[in-house]
């Protein structure tokens, strides 16, 4: 079984860039070398040297025909490697098993944006992909349901499998580690900590945040990681791009997003994995994949549910003792979330297709036979 993956890049990018790499290393290592297609590749990264990279050049067209180029590329690319499975990581209607992180009618509707001509042109390429894609991965139970509303999928080909988390990064530190990370950050003995992880605040519902804190007398802080936040309440402190992000889940006391449209999130897992418990709104995918006992949800928008959800997170936590970092983690997550459990499940949701695949030609052919003449392939 030849297994191809599709992404934008193989790069440390967006979130599905990131996915796509992290699936083809682990599939390497699990001795399954896939053909990777991408744009463009990172040669210092050691993934590239575990794949066969496969380049489809569209630097030289206008940013909005480049995806639809891609695709109708691909098709040709990948009938020439030979390949028997295609995993798509991004919009291509070439893809056996099509990866859903986030539709893009889900967006729009979302955010209550009006779709441009750009916008139809993605929105028909995501919608082939679906439809041709003999199985649909959604990647939290909110995807799984835009694509039977928005896209008329199926039931039976849609499985839902959250996405993979680096459990050797994230994880919880000893109480003088995240001592010590506190005073690195900046961060005073007495101020609750929500770290807000964001490089687009008005999306991620920084803005309502900052409502819900107007009138709340708590010492909270918001610690904004990320793209630099204008705000001039003394609450909301930037700290920088934090580069290695489980540092500050571990020195934070809360990890929030009240994002319009975020179709897992996984920061809510990493912070859950490093003992950090998470203040999300009803709308992010990751709720369902998180204990109750590491979550606290408030309604999507409502910015008064908001402030008391706050006013209850910090009252609790003054009143009861805080579970220890590493006891929490333990069963802070409602699934295996290793890379390697993760790859298993594709590999053998790859080895139906291919059954499924021969299945079907064979049972043309005994068609064919029957009837006495060759059957076009549909």
């Amino acid at each position: 079984m030849k297994i191809g993956i599709s992404a934008n890049a193989l790069s440390h990018g967006g979130g599905l860039e990131r996915y796509a790499m992290d699936v083809a290393r682990a599939m390497a290592e699990q001795g399954v070398a896939p053909t990777f297609f991408a744009r463009a590749f990172d040669s210092t990264l050691p993934e590239s040297r575990m794949v066969q990279a496969r380049r489809i050049a569209v630097s030289f067209l206008p940013g909005k025909l480049r995806d639809h180029w891609f695709s109708w590329r691909l098709r040709s690319a990948k009938r020439a490697a030979g390949i028997d499975v295609l995993i798509g990581c991004n919009r291509v209607d070439s893809s056996e098993i099509a990866i859903c992180g986030g539709t893009h009618l889900g967006f729009l509707k979302a955010i209550g944006r009006t779709p441009k001509r750009s916008d139809r042109w993605q929105i028909a390429l995501e919608a082939r992909q679906y439809a041709r894609a003999q199985v649909v991965v959604a990647h939290s139970v909110q995807m799984r349901d835009e694509l039977y509303a928005l896209y008329g999928l199926d039931e039976a080909k849609v499985r839902v499998m959250f996405p993979p988390v680096d459990a050797s990064r994230f994880q919880p530190c000893e109480p003088a580690e995240r001592a010590a990370l506190r005073q690195r950050f900046g961060f005073a003995d007495h101020e609750i900590v929500l770290l807000f992880p964001s490089s687009s605040h008005d999306r991620k519902g920084l803005p309502l945040i900052e409502a819900a804190l107007r009138d709340l007398d708590l010492p909270v802080v918001v610690a904004v990681a990320g793209r630099k936040a204008a705000s001039a309440d003394p609450r909301i402190r930037y700290i920088g791009y934090v580069k290695d992000l489980e540092q500050a889940y571990r020195a934070a006391d809360f990890t929030i997003l009240a994002s319009k449209y975020e179709p897992f999130g996984l920061v809510g897992v990493e912070s859950a994995m490093c003992g950090t418990p998470v203040i999300l709104s009803d709308n992010i995918g990751c709720c369902d994949a998180i204990a109750g006992h590491a979550k606290s949800v408030f309604k999507a928008g409502d910015v008064n549910d908001l402030r008391a959800t706050l006013n209850r997170v910090v009252q609790s936590r003054r009143r009861e003792p805080i579970r220890a970092p590493a006891e929490f983690a333990r069963d802070a997550l409602q699934y295996d979330a290793a890379l390697a459990a993760h790859v298993r499940s594709l590999l053998e949701l790859a080895a139906q297709v291919v059954a499924g695949s021969a299945a079907r030609s064979a049972a043309r052919a005994v068609t064919a036979s029957s009837d006495g003449h060759p059957q076009s392939n549909p």
